[in-house]
């Protein structure tokens, strides 16, 4: 500041990450953003939490501090799927864990207000995006006020706001209060309801939308309130399944939810960036590397990035465990060719260690890049969670073309040697494109490539909105027959997912079968984690499915596996392989009445015998040990082993 002669910033950030100023971060963005906007821009990157001095460290802003949990909700951040504490943190320096506070958005903001209680404050990234209603938080296990009322913030900004961010900055700039921002899509605010708007209740969806359509004027549709949904879960599962369908910019209308004496206004989602402003936003002038003040430490989740590309954002999966949709959008918005070679060009020769291998070319998937629906006006009107189940719909562009011959380009800019593509492929697109699938085994697969069928079992894949596992073995043919023909030994690495809910004992088991049948053993399984927002998470919590209609005494029950050795148990399958989970896995097979896969033979799942000094891991204690007893989803208490205790 004094270099630059400023005697004040306009805006400071708070950021939950170590500062890097690369596009994969979310703050880097939103600063380079405001500054080329000609904004006085400061930020503060994981500040000593435990007194307001930090955050006093660049002055009083003079329009607004925005503060963020970072590039992850910090509690998905700081603890696994059981609840564990992590000791280790990859968007801090030398992955240092507890650098970052619990629901640091909320202890980030009340930091800020003590250290000048007048100056505006505004919410952004994705803590602050998936928690902006009343949510399910998965570690506390109850439902939570919108993040905006327990951090008593001013305004909150959710999905892409780099539109929004500015409109904000620029509107408080010519001396407009937070509360009159009531216009900016992708806000939400305190607001009372305006006269000349129509309430409609969310108690029936189908109801609603015909009495609007007989109704003059606005609209505005009310969620069940706070205190409704954090005891009723029924109405929790309605509010999901609204807040969902009201998702797409081109026909969603704002949503209130009474909390307390107030209501939170939620304007309808951002208008996707068109490829001209995600140019600008990627050719902003990046250090690309981490801040110089930490010196040679090592931030893991840099090192990861470092030599990638993102070409897009958003995703018309709609996957009921993943959140990206909630946040990024449904509709993809893409970069030109040219900003894209130029990013490469300029990792060549201004990223240190560059040794001309460029990690990731992708984003959310590998192959959504241009992907759109046929008929704007179509997509302008479409409600569907998902353009891809229980099929492709048939106005969706699926061409790979242009993915394609960009590949290509890429391919051919000077100092690069090879082009990998790590993120996800979503596979039931790509045997759409015989020619794609030739394309990235020939060229930019590096031994593995990781896909994601999920699982094998029907039930669990509806509620999951994936593709059956046909569509995977479709893909396996191809991708081996496009490595066979390159003379290249090459493996499809698939993930699986345990304890989703919707998943039997029984699916488990089949997809545990039918991971010995493929010779497949995963060395790491990935546990259901119940994320803000996310469908699965409604579905975990009400133990209702919200892809169906939600009403009183008619809804659809999904099973939820809540109880730990449950959860345990759907884990063990996955790693049938592990003589540490031979004891859990046989009791529970003899329990389920299945002891004829317990033995020697190929088509048997785990061996009869128990190799010395192994098996006390996944079962619990030791045999002679306590057993601890905890508690599961129903209230019925269970020791590890699976037998009820008496009352």
């Amino acid at each position: 500041m004094a270099a630059l002669n400023w005697d004040a910033c306009d805006i400071v950030l708070v950021t939950g990450d170590a500062y890097v100023d690369h596009p994969s971060f979310g703050m880097a963005i939103i600063g380079r953003l405001l500054e080329a906007q000609g904004f006085r821009v400061g930020i503060i990157a994981q500040p000593d939490w435990h007194s307001a001095e930090p955050f006093k460290a660049l002055g009083k802003p003079t329009l607004f501090f925005g503060v963020t949990g970072g590039n992850l909700d910090s509690m998905v951040n700081r603890y696994t799927a059981d609840r564990r504490l992590r000791h280790d943190d990859a968007y801090t320096a030398d992955g240092e864990g507890g650098r970052r506070p619990d629901r640091c958005t909320i202890v980030y903001t009340q930091r800020c207000r003590e250290a000048y209680k007048d100056v505006p404050i505004v919410l952004g990234g994705i803590e602050a995006s998936l928690r902006r209603i009343a949510h399910y938080d998965y570690w506390s296990d109850k439902v939570r006020r919108s993040i905006l009322a327990d951090a008593k913030a001013d305004l909150l900004l959710y999905g892409n706001a780099e539109r929004a961010v500015v409109e904000v900055a620029n509107r408080l700039a010519a001396g407009e209060a937070p509360h009159e921002l009531d216009s900016v899509r992708g806000v939400a605010l305190f607001r009372r309801v305006p006269e000349h708007y129509t309430e409609l209740p969310a108690d029936d969806l189908d109801s609603a939308d015909e009495a609007a359509a007989r109704r003059p004027g606005e609209t505005v549709i009310r969620l069940p309130a706070y205190d409704e949904v954090k005891d009723d879960k029924e109405a929790y599962a309605r509010a999901s399944r609204v807040l969902h369908r009201e998702a797409n910019p081109g026909n969603a209308r704002p949503l209130v939810q009474r909390h307390g004496d107030r209501d939170l206004w939620l304007n309808p989602p951002p208008i996707p960036l068109t490829s001209d402003e995600m140019d600008a936003v990627y050719d902003l002038p990046y250090a690309r590397a981490p801040h110089p003040s930490y010196g040679d430490a090592k931030i893991p989740a840099w090192d990861m990035i470092k030599f990638s590309v993102t070409i897009m954002r958003g995703c018309f999966g709609g996957c009921t465990f993943c959140s990206i949709t909630e946040h990024e959008g449904r509709v993809i918005q893409n970069r030109s060719e040219g900003s894209i070679l130029r990013e490469i060009e300029r990792i060549r020769d201004k990223t240190p260690g560059f040794t001309g291998v460029i990690s990731d070319v992708g984003g959310p998937t590998a192959n959504m890049y241009r992907m759109a629906c046929k008929d704007p006006k179509i997509e302008a009107a479409c409600r569907l969670p998902s353009c891809v189940f229980p099929d492709i719909c048939p106005n969706l562009n699926t061409s790979h073309d242009d993915l394609i011959r960009l590949y290509r380009k890429v391919r051919e800019v000077k100092g690069v040697k090879k082009v990998m593509v790590a993120s996800g492929v979503r596979y039931d697109l790509a045997v759409r494109s015989p020619e794609y699938v030739k394309e990235l085994v020939t060229h930019h697969v590096g031994g593995r490539l990781k896909i994601a069928p999920e699982h094998t079992e029907r039930g669990p894949l509806d509620k999951m909105m994936k593709p059956g596992i046909g569509t995977y073995d479709r893909f396996k043919e191809m991708f081996d027959a496009a490595a066979k023909q390159a003379g290249k030994k090459y493996y499809l690495i698939p993930y699986f997912i345990a304890a989703h809910p919707g998943t039997t004992d029984e699916d488990m088991m089949h997809l545990a079968l039918w991971l010995k049948k493929n010779d497949y053993r995963a060395d790491q399984v990935q546990t259901f984690l119940p994320s803000p927002m996310a469908t699965a998470t409604a579905m975990y919590h009400t133990e209702i499915n919200p892809l169906r209609g939600v009403r009183r005494g008619s809804s659809e029950p999904v099973e939820a596996i809540k109880g730990l050795r449950q959860r345990r148990l759907h884990k063990a399958f996955l790693r049938y392989h592990d003589p540490e989970n031979w004891p859990l896995l046989r009791e529970a097979l003899r329990e389920m009445g299945r002891a004829d896969l317990i033995g020697p033979r190929p088509d048997q799942l785990v061996p009869l015998s128990q190799p010395p000094g192994t098996g006390l891991g996944a079962a619990g204690k030791g045999r002679g040990q306590p057993r601890p007893v905890h508690r599961t989803g129903g209230g019925q208490r269970f020791t590890t082993k699976g037998v009820p205790l008496k009352k």
